[in-house]
C-alpha cells in the first residue's frame, strides 16, 4: 500500500501544470458547492476579520480564499516535480539581498512565514534561489508514506524538514556554518502550550511563542516573509526585517508581536490569499492568567 502510495503521489508531479489546475477546479467545486467544507467556520471568520466590507465582498473572499487553495494544492505537486529554473521562474524575490548579506556575513537567518500565497514553492523557490540551506520546522505527517514522500520532494534543492519535537536539539547541537530556519508562525499553538495573546484582525488571537529566544540564542536576523500572488502561477516574495542582532531587549514578545502586525498588513492586502480554513479562532482568550500585548511595535520594512 505505501509503495503504490509512493508511486500515485510520485506520478501526479510529472502531470503538466494546465491539467492539473483542472484538477484543482473540480476539487474547488466539490469542497466548496457541494461539501461546504469548513465554509462556515470560514465565513464567519471572515466576517469577524472585515466588518467594514459588503456580505458581497466577504462572500467573494471566501470563494476565492478556496480556488486560491485548489491551486496551491496542485501547483505544490507539479513544483515537486520541476526544475530549478522552472521554480525561479514563477517565484521572484524583490529584495533577495537580505538573504545575501546575512550569507556574506555568515548569519544564520530566522525566517518566519505564513499560509499565504503559495507556501509549498516558498521552499522550493529559496532553496533554488540562494547558495544557503534552509531547514524548516514542520509537523510530521501522520501516514509514513506520505510523510517520507513530502521529506523527499520539500527538499529537492537543499535544506531539510525538522520535526518541530526535534527542533530545541537542532538548535543545541546547532554549528558555526550560517543556515537559514523557516517557521510556518500563523498555526494556532495547543490550548495548553505557552502562547502569545494579541488582537488580530479585529479578534483576540494566540501566536506561538519563541521566535524571539531563537533570534537571540542563533544572535540572528527575523525576516517575515510575505508572498504576493501576481497572476496565477507566478508570486513574488518580499522580506520584512522583524529584527536584527544586537539584541538588548528582553521582551520576550517583541519579534512574535512584530511577526503579527505585519501578517496581518499582508492579509489586509490581499485577503483570499490567507488560508481561512485553517481555523484560526479555535477556543476563546481566557479572562486571566495569559500574558497579552498592550500596544503595536513598528516594524521595519526593507523596500
Amino acid at each position: 500500500m505505501a509503495t503504490a502510495m509512493r508511486i500515485f503521489l510520485k506520478a501526479l508531479t510529472h502531470i503538466p501544470l494546465p491539467i492539473l489546475y483542472g484538477v484543482g477546479y473540480v476539487a474547488y467545486l466539490i469542497a466548496y458547492h457541494v461539501m461546504r467544507w469548513r465554509r462556515d467556520r470560514a465565513e464567519a471568520d471572515v466576517a469577524n476579520a472585515f466588518p467594514e466590507k459588503s456580505a458581497k465582498e466577504r462572500a467573494e473572499i471566501v470563494r476565492h480564499c478556496y480556488r486560491n487553495l485548489a491551486d496551491t494544492i496542485v501547483e505544490a505537486f507539479w513544483g515537486f516535480g520541476a526544475s530549478a529554473e522552472a521554480i525561479k521562474a514563477r517565484v521572484s524575490f524583490d529584495d533577495g539581498g537580505l538573504i545575501r548579506r546575512a550569507i556574506d556575513n555568515r548569519q544564520t537567518i530566522l525566517l518566519l512565514a505564513a499560509h499565504h500565497g503559495n507556501w509549498e514553492w516558498l521552499l522550493l523557490a529559496a532553496g533554488a534561489h540562494f547558495p544557503i540551506p534552509i531547514d524548516v520546522v514542520y509537523q510530521p505527517q501522520r501516514l509514513a508514506s506520505l510523510d517520507a514522500f513530502l521529506r523527499e520532494v520539500r527538499c529537492r534543492f537543499g535544506g531539510r524538514l525538522i520535526p518541530r519535537k526535534e527542533f530545541v536539539y537542532e538548535l543545541l547541537s546547532h554549528g558555526d556554518d550560517p543556515c537559514a530556519y523557516a517557521i510556518i508562525a500563523d498555526q494556532t499553538p495547543r490550548k495548553q502550550d505557552p502562547k502569545h495573546w494579541t488582537r488580530f484582525l479585529r479578534q483576540d488571537t494566540a501566536f506561538f511563542v519563541g521566535a524571539d529566544k531563537i533570534a537571540r540564542f542563533l544572535d540572528s536576523p527575523v525576516y517575515f516573509v510575505s508572498m504576493r500572488r501576481v497572476r496565477r502561477g507566478h508570486y513574488v516574495v518580499h522580506l520584512d526585517v522583524l529584527a536584527e542582532p544586537p539584541y538588548e531587549q528582553v521582551d520576550d514578545a517583541m519579534i512574535v508581536e512584530r511577526y503579527a502586525r505585519a501578517l496581518e498588513r499582508a492579509i489586509v492586502e490581499s485577503p483570499a490569499d490567507w488560508l481561512w480554513l485553517q481555523k484560526k479562532w479555535k477556543y476563546a482568550k481566557p479572562a486571566s492568567g495569559e500574558d497579552t500585548y498592550a500596544g503595536p511595535v513598528p516594524v521595519r520594512a526593507h523596500r
